[in-house]
């Protein structure tokens, strides 16, 4: 029998965290004004096992929010009036988009996003701080001593980086005292680019945890709209094999990957999140993740 790829196991990040699921909750459209929504569809994750959160700064700037800071500032709230959940999640953020710059990671700017999310979110520490887009115009030099020291003085555990580069993610690494332990890319059967640009190797020669955000192509691989016949009839067949629907394969694809990726799920519905947590009883064989990924860039392999 062909090997079952589809990686259900915990993924470890560093020696400082617990580890985390496979699968994760993202908070881009976490902007409902129904604290007690919000609430339950926390619990929920961490009673799927979607113990890592995912938020940033700028979310909340569209999908309803009410501006910059939105998210962040909505997990707060629930984290006050819920204060045991603290301890059963890995909290994760970003910083470093500044609009309309757009994009600033100054020692200034990084330190006071960073303290400035710590306050929205109500909490002490950032259990992992992403610098989310690379800022061209500060030197990686700057932006690793500011991180260096927020992780030294405690407000931030671990480090990571966002829709950064091989190489940008080596030129800072190279400038930091702690090591980076994740990226967070677009990946997806419908954007294959992080096995093609050579991010996903970068992440297996350094130990890099891939945090995979819009692993559905922003809805679009459960509606179907935008997306190749070709690609919707492969997930069709391998959802009527697995009994599930063609969201959950394509959970289970990006869980495939050797090196063991994380999939951000942004859905702000229970029902949704609960059926996506099937995509760990997937089974996908190498076969299945080529037919796939030919499926995707819509010609044969060499």
């Amino acid at each position: 029998m062909d090997k079952n790829l589809v990686q259900s196991n915990s993924r470890f990040l560093c020696d400082d965290l617990p580890p985390v699921g496979p699968l994760a909750l993202g908070l881009w459209r976490y902007t409902t004004p129904d604290i007690g929504h919000a609430t339950n569809l926390l619990k929920t994750a961490i009673d799927l096992g979607m113990n890592l959160v995912d938020n940033a700064d700028v979310y909340g700037l569209d999908w309803g929010g009410k501006g910059f800071g939105t998210c962040e500032e909505l997990l707060g709230h629930v984290l006050s009036e819920s204060p045991e959940l603290r301890d059963q999640i890995v909290l994760a953020t970003k910083g470093g988009i500044q609009p309309p710059v757009p994009y600033n990671s100054s020692s200034d700017y990084l330190r006071g996003a960073c303290e400035d999310s710590l306050r929205r979110m109500n909490v002490e520490k950032i259990d992992l701080y992403q610098i989310h887009r690379p800022d061209m115009y500060t030197h990686p030099a700057e932006v690793a001593s500011t991180l260096d020291s927020l992780v030294e003085e405690g407000k931030v555990v671990a480090l990571g980086v966002s829709n950064h580069s091989p190489s940008q993610i080596k030129a800072l690494q190279e400038h930091l005292r702690n090591p980076l332990i994740t990226i967070q890319p677009e990946f997806s059967a419908a954007h294959l680019n992080p096995l093609r640009d050579g991010l996903l190797d970068l992440a297996a020669e350094r130990d890099l945890v891939p945090l995979a955000w819009s692993p559905l192509a922003g809805g679009s691989l459960a509606t179907g709209e935008g997306i190749s016949a070709e690609l919707v009839a492969v997930l069709d067949d391998l959802a009527n094999r697995e009994s599930v629907d063609r969201a959950t394969i394509a959970i289970a694809f990006v869980l495939s990957h050797p090196t063991s990726p994380i999939a951000l799920l942004g859905t702000q519905t229970i029902e949704r999140l609960e059926k996506l947590s099937e995509a760990l009883k997937v089974s996908l064989t190498r076969s299945d993740v080529y037919q796939i990924i030919q499926a995707s860039e819509g010609v044969p392999l060499p």
